[in-house]
């Protein structure tokens, strides 16, 4: 019987993962479509009602008036930030993350590429105020980087796609924290207080195993809502309502919010943030310092970074290279860690909010995740025909 090597994945663990895989590839497809007409549409004859529609007022009971383009990103993007909690939780439990010795090579390779591309921004911008966008290079668009891997085609091994997905949730677990505590503007204790008070019931309800969805989602909704008022950022409630639903009902959960996010949050996301207009803008543009730190941060502080921490991680015995997998693929993989997209936006519109940075900083994600996509599809694709070369 064939034994299994260290690194390797049980069937069974596997199912959920390619479910999960062959819904991300579909999301990564439709976010370059979106992208396009997003950016299009920015810098078309009829730019000026791509800017205006974001920019209606809509208001609801209790006194929230907000931008189209403010509910969408502190509304929508919760569910979103749910889902990723959810996918978090599962790969902790049952997946990559499960056990030490299979999430060891993912951590390393996150720490990696979250450290060395924030150091490459503040090396551009340190002592300005565009300092604060630090935050913006050190995540991965996990949509994104499936999606490219899949047009890659079936050669690819399905653990260099659990590495991907995993080191792109432990990127996504650090870019939760630097959005909870470097990108929070203003704190207002009492509704934090409410809002740790409505994260206790959810735990309790956890702990005495209740079930019913519905009175996790009522309760998340109240989380959201003092989240929201107390100042820190309201998407955090989706992860940390994710980290209390039971269980027993994450693949249920995951599985009905999945096709929302994928068809329709994701991509009014993308459609709402991605449109920049290049009307008046210069060659002088790209010698912008925040347009080099976050350009070269994300398009080699991820590849090296990703590279070299996880070469060190099995050099010193702490983590091993899945069956199967090369390092000339891990390298390749680094590349599209590159690819910052959904998060990365994110965090600049935190970061850069009414500023004329945040033009500057969303075509630096745009032009570095083109250029982090194609640099890993033709790493990853050189090696398919080099699937019998010793691992080195």
């Amino acid at each position: 019987m064939k034994q299994r090597q260290p690194g390797s994945f049980s069937d069974a663990a596997l199912r959920p993962f390619l479910e999960f895989f062959k819904a991300e590839a579909s999301t990564g497809i439709l976010l370059m479509i979106t992208t396009a007409i997003a950016f299009a549409w920015a810098n078309s004859a009829w730019s000026g009602s791509y800017f205006h529609i974001w920019e209606i007022m809509v208001g609801f009971p209790g006194g929230f008036t907000k931008t189209l383009h403010q509910w969408i990103n502190d509304g929508l993007m919760a569910v979103f930030f749910l889902l990723v909690g959810l996918e978090i939780k599962r790969e902790m439990t049952t997946g990559a993350l499960a056990s030490l010795k299979g999430a060891a090579l993912p951590i390393f390779a996150a720490i990696g590429g979250m450290i060395l591309p924030a150091a490459i921004y503040l090396l551009f911008n340190f002592g300005e105020p565009a300092s604060r966008g630090w935050g913006i290079p050190m995540a991965t668009d996990i949509a994104f980087s499936l999606g490219i891997l899949a047009l890659i085609g079936p050669s690819v091994p399905v653990s260099l796609k659990v590495f991907l997905a995993a080191f792109a949730i432990v990127d996504d677990i650090g870019a939760v924290l630097v959005i909870a505590f470097f990108y929070t503007a203003h704190i207002s204790w009492a509704a934090l207080g409410l809002a740790l008070i409505i994260l206790a019931c959810l735990l309790l309800l956890n702990r005495f195993h209740v079930s019913k969805i519905w009175l996790y989602m009522i309760l998340g909704l109240s989380l959201w809502t003092f989240l929201l008022k107390s100042g820190v950022h309201a998407t955090v409630a989706g992860v940390l309502l994710a980290f209390c639903i039971p269980s027993s009902k994450l693949h249920d959960l995951e599985r009905a919010l999945h096709p929302w996010v994928v068809f329709a949050i994701i991509p009014i996301f993308a459609l709402a943030n991605a449109g920049v207009s290049l009307h008046g803008a210069s060659l002088a543009l790209i010698g912008h310092p925040v347009f080099l730190g976050i350009l070269i941060a994300l398009v080699f502080g991820k590849q090296f970074g990703v590279f070299f921490l996880s070469r060190i991680g099995a050099k010193i015995g702490a983590a091993t290279l899945p069956q199967e997998v090369t390092w000339r693929q891990i390298y390749g993989v680094g590349w599209l860690g590159g690819i910052g997209f959904t998060m990365s936006i994110f965090i600049s519109a935190l970061a850069f909010e009414g500023s004329d940075l945040l033009s500057i900083s969303k075509l630096a994600i745009l032009c570095a995740s083109l250029i982090s996509a194609i640099g890993g599809w033709m790493i990853l694709i050189s090696t398919r025909s080099n699937q019998s070369t010793p691992r080195r």
